[in-house]
């Protein structure tokens, strides 16, 4: 499982009724699927193009975050058959409930600061934006969220360019920590359908993380080791956005964990201190703090 080729695994499915597009609130600015730094017409014709979807709650991101797609994309250009065409974070709903979750508007801001300046990673605010039939927050399991970016690229853009002028399908790809294999292995957490979805006719890259018996977890989806790609992490890192939520809560600097733009979002909104869950300090006369079942983890 620790590397595979770019034709393995079946064919991805077209997206589920009702998730080609979020439903917005009357608030929000209609929704369009980011591509500005999509790469369009791919380098290798040999290669097959490759998009990295990481999900997750991102609140507030990290380091760790940003660091993995890089792990993710050295891994790719030494030990598989793919060239990495995009990077997509993609925030989960507010709907996820997850104690210490921020407002949706505001984890897509942080995470829009953090990768200005990548030359590939962009933000989706798919699943923030997504509504019920009462307008309230949705939440989107992740083999929907694969099954919209695999739409959205391969259906509306007509996939990705090769050198020679042919339109070729873009393999769509979860990125992970390993605590999402841990959680995949647990019996009746996931459901087997969401899970043939995602590792079956996707797949997964996943970077190991201290603490987590990766091993033991893979046994129970040796089904789908021909889509099951695991990163080792040379430099261990164990940043959180956990840790960071109690540093902030306790008053303490975040300098150095996350990217200072993150930071200079969070001092401005005031989010994530102690006695609010969304603030880190008291607002200044400035700031302007947002509106304040259990789910598989996201990250």
């Amino acid at each position: 499982m620790t590397a595979g080729t770019a034709n393995s695994g079946t064919p991805s499915p077209g997206p589920l009724p009702g998730l080609n597009g979020p439903i917005l609130d009357a608030t929000e600015a209609p929704y369009a699927f980011p591509t500005h730094k999509l790469k369009r017409r791919q380098t290798d014709p040999s290669k097959t193009p490759l998009v990295l979807v990481a999900c997750g709650s991102f609140s507030p991101i990290t380091f760790l975050h940003l660091r993995m797609f890089e792990m993710a994309s050295d891994f790719v250009r030494f030990n598989t058959d793919f060239e990495v065409c995009g990077g997509y974070l993609s925030p989960v709903s507010d709907a996820y409930k997850k104690v210490g979750l921020a407002p949706g508007h505001h984890r897509v801001n942080m995470c829009s600061r953090a990768v200005e300046n990548s030359a590939w990673l962009m933000v989706d605010p798919y699943e923030t934006l997504n509504r019920d039939a009462n307008g309230q927050p949705q939440y989107v399991p992740t083999a929907k969220v694969l099954q919209h970016f695999d739409h959205e690229i391969n259906e509306v853009l007509g996939g990705i360019e090769s050198p020679d002028g042919q339109m070729k399908k873009a393999r769509i790809a979860l990125l992970a920590g390993a605590d999402l294999v841990m959680s995949m292995s647990e019996p009746g957490l996931w459901a087997p359908k969401d899970l043939d979805t995602i590792l079956g006719s996707y797949g997964a890259f996943i970077i190991e993380r201290s603490g987590t018996d990766i091993d033991q977890a893979l046994e129970s989806l040796r089904q789908y080791e021909h889509n099951i790609w695991v990163i080792n992490q040379v430099i261990q890192n164990d940043i959180s956005s956990t840790k960071v939520r109690l540093f902030l809560k306790k008053d303490l600097s975040v300098r150095y964990l996350i990217p200072d733009p993150v930071v200079d979002y969070i001092d401005e909104h005031g989010l994530f201190s102690e006695g609010n869950p969304y603030k880190s300090r008291p607002a200044t006369p400035a700031a302007t703090p947002g509106p304040s079942s259990q789910k598989p983890a996201k990250g």
